[in-house]
Formats: structure tokens, C-alpha cells, sequence
């Protein structure tokens, strides 16, 4: 099964890409902030605040598959979420990205093997492994960075 963004990473390492984002996102001019990434669409402000609220709950997933048996992912509506991103300041947004992605960087790396084979539930895909929440991490990361 394909999850959702998964497929962008083509034949990347996930965990490679996700250490790679921050540098990127860090280094897009604050000139930009405002500007949407397509007509209608959000601004690339909002796009980092999405990032900052993505990586508190991914990590906060990551955590939870890693140390519970039998977790089941929590979905969350990002339209929800996105509702007060016009009055968010992205620098502060990009602040929270950089130190929770860092965080989230060395744990992934200090977890054994075997826990990238963990089994989790997901309500919307059913089972799949701990290795596909960093994958659709991933290329969630990559579907954003060809936006900005």
C-alpha cells in the first residue's frame, strides 16, 4: 500500500530528507512570508506555520509508535488547524519548525532497527509500520518544499 506522500520520495532515504528540510526552509527569504505559493492558495507563511504544527504532532507520533504497543495514529484535520495560521508569525513558526525537527532528527536516530519493523494502526490505512509514518513524514516534507 502507498500512504499519503509517500510516494514523493521516489528512491530518497526518509530520514535523510527529513534532516535535510530545515536547512531549506530556514533559508527561504522572510520577504516571502506573504506571498502565496500559488493563486488562492496559502502564503508561505502559513505554510511554515503548517510545517510547526506538523512537527509537534509528528513528533508527538513518533514517541507514542515507538514506546506503545499496539498504537493507533491519531489523525488531525489540518484545514482545522490552518484556521488560525493567517494571524501566526512565521518566524516564531520557523523557530518552533527548527527546534522540534532538530528534536525529532536525533531521536529517530538513536532508535534500534527494529523499531523502524514496529507495527501501528492507522484509522484511515489500517496497519502499517513505524518506518511509514517517517516515510509520509518525509514526503510531506517534499510536497511542501516544491510549493516553496
Amino acid at each position: 500500500m502507498t500512504f499519503p506522500y509517500a510516494s514523493n520520495l521516489g528512491d530518497r532515504d526518509p530520514l535523510a530528507v527529513i534532516t535535510s528540510t530545515a536547512a531549506q526552509i530556514a533559508a527561504i527569504d522572510p520577504a516571502r512570508y506573504g506571498t502565496p505559493w500559488a493563486p488562492g492558495k496559502w502564503t508561505i507563511g502559513q505554510i511554515i506555520a503548517h510545517l510547526a504544527d506538523c512537527e509537534v504532532a509528528f513528533t508527538f507520533r513518533l514517541r507514542q509508535a515507538a514506546a506503545e504497543p499496539n498504537y493507533t495514529v491519531q489523525p488531525f484535520d489540518q484545514d482545522l488547524w490552518a484556521d488560525s495560521y493567517p494571524t501566526v508569525d512565521p518566524a516564531v513558526a520557523l523557530k518552533v519548525f527548527l527546534s522540534v525537527r532538530a528534536w525529532s532528527v536525533a531521536f529517530l536516530q538513536a532508535l534500534p532497527p527494529e523499531t523502524f519493523d514496529k507495527t501501528v494502526k492507522h484509522p484511515e490505512f489500517g496497519e502499517m509500520k513505524f518506518r511509514n509514518i517517517v516515510e509520509i513524514i518525509a514526503g510531506h516534507d517534499l510536497n511542501h518544499l516544491a510549493q516553496l
